[in-house]
């Protein structure tokens, strides 16, 4: 699974540049960071890129092999950084990774573009 994430993280890099490049934004294209090699998983994205404008775009990157219906985990960590930043923020979707790769974004807070439910939860002896 750490590989197929650190795969899909490249992708999304790549896209982000492309997608830069295009827009005749190169400054803007060399300036993306892949945060969660450099800093560490705990800021609740994967990568800083950029609107146009040179606002910042904070993009936490979710893959799978599967296909697009796949749900998908998230931690309350980047439910709460999507909370704080939401008009930063895009779940970038990659699904159908090895096959066919393809993606679509999820902008705004995770707790307003899909639906939550517990998966996991702390258990602490009494």
């Amino acid at each position: 699974n750490r590989s197929l994430g650190s795969a899909g993280e490249e992708f999304v890099l790549n896209y982000e540049r492309a997608r830069l490049i295009r827009d005749g934004c190169e400054t803007l294209a060399s300036k993306i960071e892949h945060i969660s090699q450099v800093r560490g998983d705990h800021e609740g994205y994967d990568i800083l890129s950029f609107e146009k404008n040179g606002a910042e775009r904070l993009i936490e990157v979710k893959t799978t092999k599967y296909g697009i219906e796949t749900p998908f985990f998230v931690t309350r960590n980047e439910v709460s950084v999507s909370e704080q930043n939401a008009s930063q923020y895009h779940v970038y979707r990659m699904f159908a990774f090895r096959n066919a790769p393809s993606l679509y974004t999820l902008p705004g807070a995770i707790n307003t573009s899909c639906h939550l439910s517990a998966a996991t939860f702390l258990a602490l002896p009494r």
